[in-house]
């Protein structure tokens, strides 16, 4: 086993990394990509709320904020336990779609109650393993005694992905299709 990973000791050195693509292996994913730490993810501070807060102040840290979801701990404060997690769906399902007036529901009404979160050390395979199992787009992360630590969106996953493989992705033409042959010069 790799140390601090679930997957067995991979066949190569760590040095290989750096060796030039074996034949027929460039653009193949790299799986061990898959056991990083989440510490490679991008992430930003959670919004954390109350289960006494009301949904309207949610949505409106969402939105101000850019974010998918807030989480919700037993107390209000980043160092509580994690209650709960009201994500964009909760907002279209249980508020927009029966009508509810988001300033007059708590968040303890609609949020996902106890929902399922990783170890803050797991790995990189842990969380598309969540996203595509469960098919949950934001997962919670906590400390040993279940405080909240933070939470990892796809958009997070999408974002590391890009910037482990930037010309696969960023190096595209402009259009699907759109492959252009060089021009050559000469006869």
């Amino acid at each position: 086993m790799v140390p601090d990973s679930d997957f067995p000791e991979p066949q190569r050195s760590d040095e290989a990394y750096f060796d030039p693509p074996e034949r027929g292996r460039e653009g193949f994913f790299d799986a061990r990509l898959l056991r990083q730490r989440l510490t490679v993810l991008p992430n930003r501070s959670p919004l954390i709320f109350g289960t006494d807060d009301f949904v309207a102040g949610a949505m409106r840290a969402m939105q101000d904020q850019h974010r998918g979801c807030v989480l919700v701990s037993s107390d209000g404060t980043p160092g509580g336990q994690l209650a709960g997690i009201f994500t964009e769906r909760d907002v279209l399902n249980k508020i927009i779609g029966q009508g509810r007036n988001p300033a007059l529901v708590k968040l303890s009404e609609v949020m996902i109650a106890d929902p399922e979160a990783l170890p803050s050390d797991a790995s990189v395979a842990w969380v598309l393993n969540k996203m595509s199992v469960g098919g949950f787009r934001h997962v919670p992360f906590v400390d040993d005694q279940g405080r909240i630590a933070f939470v990892v969106s796809v958009r997070d996953v999408v974002q590391f992905l890009v910037e482990a493989f930037p010309n696969e992705v960023l190096n595209l033409p402009p259009e699907f299709g759109a492959f252009h042959e060089p021009k050559r010069d000469g006869a």
